[in-house]
């Protein structure tokens, strides 16, 4: 079985930082490559950010580059989500998943294969 797990996610005043971390098991981690999505209720789940299997590309969503960071620990089995200068518009419930080779992109939620449960960020104005 493969399960992911998401933590970190709570409330934020806008400006302030949360630092999302999923864990992986039930897999050769270092074998996939790790996506962060979100969905805002009565929205469609967006791409947020992606890293490749050795940690040396990363991919941001235009809406967060400059302010979030994704990062992958593959001996802790465990990728993060640094996110800096929260917004309202970041609330939304995010989710990790992973995926290996594709046709499709890494913004595409097509390309993963397992997702995690989800964990809440919630910023106030």
């Amino acid at each position: 079985q493969v399960q992911l797990v998401e933590s970190g996610g709570g409330s934020v005043q806008a400006g302030g930082s949360l630092r999302l971390s999923c864990a992986a098991s039930g897999q050769t981690f270092s074998s996939y490559v790790m996506g962060w999505f979100r969905q805002a209720p009565g929205k469609e789940r967006d791409f947020v950010a992606a890293i490749s299997r050795s940690g040396g590309s990363t991919y941001y969503a235009d809406s967060v580059k400059g302010r979030f960071t994704i990062s992958r620990d593959n001996a802790k089995n465990t990728v993060y989500l640094e996110m800096n200068s929260l917004k309202p518009e970041d609330t939304a419930v995010y989710y990790c998943a992973i995926g290996g080779a594709s046709a499709y992109g890494y913004y595409n939620s097509r390309r993963y294969n397992y997702w995690g449960q989800g964990t809440q960020v919630t910023v106030s104005s």
